[in-house]
């Protein structure tokens, strides 16, 4: 594995994750034989030193310790600063591979100047380890929802044809370094949750192609860190899709996303949350809509 002028940059982000952290690590360097690469962890504040840990057991990998908590974005926007790669490969440090499907992400990336970042197949790590992404649909203007293509899915044939995506996922997602250079990078105003959304709307507008590749599987323990029910997960939920319509929408599709939001998607979810006993989750949602208007 030479480091000195590496093909891909392997950035993570890692938050009290030490354990997922080395198991991602431990996968790169044992899979990835086609390419050279480094591997870049920002610790984002954990509450060990967690970063200097990494550091002493893979001398290889580069680190960084922030101790404010930067969010996604803010994390892997450190990583980015310092890659030396030709590709960016953004990718969850609850995540691992199986198999180097490295070549196929980059010819699909090099098959056409047009095409500016590709995201694999993503399946859960679980049994059955159904498939978790293979593609988002465009989100609605006053819903800002969406369809992630095969979730839940066998993996089967079905979901084994490249194709144009409306946008990339965050767990794992490989760009040119040009795309950096005209899109910018990852906003930071999210924090958490809807901000690769938001860039990958950026790339779009810059004149590039999002595509799925199935050729390359990346393995998703899914939510390790923030739980998949949570208040802070409800919160940036319910903010950030407002946050998304009022920076990419205008006109009337804007205020009436918004007032969807409010009127229907806000109390529809929180009357959910308080009639499971969830009390904490119902007021998250709340405290979403009320931050959003602290933002815009």
């Amino acid at each position: 594995m030479k480091q000195t002028s590496p093909i891909i940059s392997f950035i993570t982000i890692c938050y009290n994750g030490l354990n997922d952290t080395c198991e991602l690590i431990e996968s790169l360097r044992t899979t990835i034989h086609s390419v050279s690469y480094e591997i870049i962890v920002v610790d984002n504040a954990s509450r060990q030193d967690e970063a200097r840990m990494i550091q002493e057991r893979y001398p290889f990998v580069r680190t960084l310790r922030s101790e404010k908590n930067l969010g996604f974005a803010g994390g892997n926007n450190l990583g980015i600063q310092i890659a030396q790669g030709q590709y960016l490969f953004l990718i969850n440090n609850d995540t691992y591979l199986l198999e180097d499907g490295l070549p196929a992400l980059i010819e699909r990336l090099e098959s056409s100047p047009r095409i500016g970042a590709v995201s694999p197949k993503i399946r859960f790590a679980f049994p059955p380890q159904n498939i978790q992404f293979a593609g988002y649909t465009k989100l609605s203007p006053y819903t800002m929802r969406n369809k992630a293509l095969g979730m839940g899915c066998p993996d089967d044939a079905t979901f084994s044809t490249p194709r144009p995506s409306a946008y990339l996922h965050g767990a794992a997602l490989m760009l040119k370094r040009e795309v950096i250079w005209k899109a910018g990078l990852m906003p930071e105003i999210y924090f958490l949750y809807y901000e690769e959304l938001d860039w990958c709307t950026s790339m779009t507008r810059a004149g590039y192609q999002l595509w799925y590749e199935p050729r390359c599987t990346v393995f998703h323990k899914e939510s390790q860190s923030t739980g998949r029910q949570s208040p802070l997960r409800a919160f940036y939920m319910m903010r950030n899709r407002m946050l998304y319509a009022w920076r990419n929408l205008s006109g009337m599709k804007r205020c009436l996303s918004i007032v969807y939001q409010m009127l229907v998607v806000a109390p529809k979810d929180s009357l959910r949350f308080a009639l499971k006993g969830q009390p904490k989750l119902a007021g998250a949602v709340w405290r979403g809509v009320k931050d959003f208007w602290t933002l815009c």
